[in-house]
């Protein structure tokens, strides 16, 4: 079906092509993507728009010698696609198949793990330092985007290899803006001249020779001013000053650029950046006209563009979040919404609209946006901040320091908490539960269902001190009536009875209490179920009488076993010295690998069925 694609089983392969040759390697790269992508849902925007750069790495570098670390992973498939996992990449995100994102597990291509961003350029940096110390000749890049390029760790890593004067290569792909008027005469003139190997070699000579002199410090202010007045500054001297060579910007969409920069930067030592402008979506309409919806787009037909909807029988957590955050600062002017880089994802673009001046999106800024948050707190105001829950992992400290240790009123809200499927161990949202409930002075509560989000959230508003922790999962609700329904104040650290029984008591907390419900009803009368909203504080007086009662207790949580619900409601018995049994369902001591989500709770044991089985062991024993 692919006229050179289909011969493609290796770099080695690609390196046998002509320039003429890589041109259509790289349209049949985008419509294998697209196709794949079309029936099996991935990251779909963001790899189209980096195929040039990687087609054009692979035909200049000797892969896995040569290590190119990606950020993020997004923009990952042709890579993938190129290191003889072509047929493979038809399983991309499902069981059993390949990640989503690299993977050293997967291929020794993939020089280094990526699902989070920001981390591309200090993980290439410790490679590159690994390979000097070992007398290795290895290349190292680093490909970061202009996204992940605002999170503080890209910069710590700039910084740490700039000033160390590592052999580092940073290609940014920098997707947000057009080919402008420095891609010109003179500008592409400079370009040649200061990537020609004659060049540098003849450079290298010279400082050798200058040595730490007056005069080659003189030299080099006199070569950045040179450079900046023909390159517009902005683009180029932040690099510079941090002690890279600044290179660029070329059309990182051109593949005969791309390989022609890439050739002659290989031979080039030190600290460099590559400035490539892309387009992301690109070779595929829809998608270079909506970037956004088409980072991850779900299914699609490949011919027209048109999205296929899937069956909804409930509302989306995140939409339930944003519309009620909405309602609560139409109430109170001074409820303000912070997002890191995911306003659609987390569903903030109704309160971006409808309350612009009261809308902060920091970018791929973690860290920043909960000390920010703790600021607006400070200053009088009630923050929501929503992170996913993978991601919040990265602001721990801050949770912390700037939030918990000082009492400031920010509610954190974190989307994506549980099992999230097919985004796999990266982003599995299995962690918050265990990782907060240790954090004095914060509240951790979990919804079972959209009209209880509604009212922790009313809740959280209207809290006095201290972070207020939610978490919910990604996804579709119970089907439970929110929308309009007046929201309510929960009683903070109080649990609710479901289902009384005589034999044996299930503690769980959010969505999971549905499913307990569940399969309590096939034992009716002999299960009691409990629904504990909070797992922080924790209500030890229905604990008190639930062991009071039971000798059997089954806690069954969306989260880590360890240190979880399970660890909450076992350390408080232990500690009264009540022997109770506490069987735990959750997740293992392991990282989740991509499924569905149904797969996944199935798997672990937290759906009905796995429930059910659960509590007809325990009422055997019990007979």
């Amino acid at each position: 079906m692919y006229e050179l694609l289909d011969k493609i089983n290796s770099p080695a392969d690609v390196k046998a092509l002509s320039l003429d040759e890589l041109e259509l390697l790289c349209r049949e790269l985008r419509a294998y993507i697209v196709e794949c992508c079309a029936v099996n849902p991935g990251h779909l925007a963001s790899s189209l728009g980096a195929v040039e750069l990687i087609v054009g790495w692979h035909y200049v570098y000797n892969g896995p010698q040569d290590k190119i670390v990606f950020d993020v992973g997004h923009q990952a498939y042709a890579h993938k696609i190129l290191t003889g996992r072509r047929e493979q990449f038809r399983q991309n995100r499902m069981e059993g198949g390949l990640s989503g994102f690299p993977s050293r597990a997967e291929s020794p291509y993939d020089a280094f793990g990526a699902g989070h961003s920001s981390t591309s350029v200090s993980a290439a940096l410790g490679l590159a330092e690994a390979a000097r110390l070992q007398g290795l000749h290895d290349k190292v890049t680093a490909l970061i985007g202009d996204g992940a390029l605002t999170g503080g760790l890209a910069f710590e890593g700039l910084n740490n290899a700039g000033s160390g004067n590592a052999d580092l290569l940073v290609i940014l792909n920098d997707n947000n803006q057009s080919i402008d008027g420095n891609i010109g005469a003179m500008h592409n003139y400079l370009l040649k001249v200061t990537s020609s190997v004659r060049y540098n070699r003849f450079k290298a000579q010279v400082w050798d020779k200058l040595g730490e002199s007056r005069l080659r410090a003189l030299i080099q202010r006199w070569t950045r001013s040179v450079k900046s007045y023909f390159v517009r500054p902005t683009r180029g001297d932040i690099f510079e000053a941090l002690g890279f060579r600044y290179f660029g910007p070329i059309d990182g969409n051109d593949i005969r650029a791309v390989v022609d920069t890439l050739r002659k930067l290989r031979n080039i030592s030190g600290p460099r950046v590559l400035h490539c402008l892309t387009v992301k979506g690109k070779g595929y309409p829809a998608a270079e006209n909506d970037p956004v919806v088409w980072h991850a787009p779900g299914k699609f037909d490949p011919q027209t563009g048109e999205r296929i909807k899937g069956t909804r029988t409930a509302d989306r957590y995140q939409d339930v979040f944003g519309a009620t955050l909405c309602d609560l600062a139409a109430a109170d002017s001074r409820i303000v919404g912070i997002t890191p880089a995911m306003a659609t994802g987390s569903g903030m673009t109704a309160f971006a609209e409808k309350f612009p001046d009261r809308f902060y999106d920091v970018g791929i800024e973690e860290e920043h946006a909960v000390t920010f948050s703790s600021g607006l707190a400070a200053g009088g105001l009630k923050p929501f901040c929503n992170i996913y829950s993978s991601f919040s992992q990265r602001a721990y400290d801050q949770i912390i320091h700037d939030a918990a240790l000082q009492k400031l009123p920010v509610v954190l809200c974190f989307d994506r908490a549980g099992l999230v499927g097919e985004d796999g161990a990266t982003h599995q949202g299995a962690f918050d539960i265990a990782a907060y409930r240790s954090i004095p002075e914060t509240t951790i509560a979990a919804p079972r269902n959209e009209r209880e989000l509604r009212d922790l959230m009313y809740t959280a508003s209207r809290q006095e001190h201290g972070p207020f922790i939610i978490r919910y999962p990604r996804g579709a609700g119970e089907g439970v009536r929110w929308q309009g329904t007046e929201m309510r104040k929960i009683e903070v650290g109080k649990a609710e009875m479901l289902l009384d029984g005589t034999d044996v008591a299930v503690i769980a907390t959010g969505p999971a209490s549905n499913r307990a419900l569940e399969a309590a009803e096939a034992f009716r009368g002999k299960v009691e179920v409990y629904h504990f909203p909070f797992v922080k504080p924790i209500d030890t007086q229905a604990l008190d009488a639930i062991a009071g009662r039971f000798g059997k207790i089954v806690t069954v949580e969306d989260g880590c076993i360890k240190g979880g619900l399970f660890g909450a409601v076992s350390e408080y018995l232990t500690a009264r010295g009540i022997g109770a049994a506490v069987h735990p369902l959750g997740i293992d001591d392991e990282f989740v690998m991509q499924a569905s989500q149904g797969r996944q709770r199935s798997i672990y044991g937290i759906d009905r069925e796995g429930i059910e089985k659960i509590l007809q062991k325990f009422l055997q024993i019990s007979k």
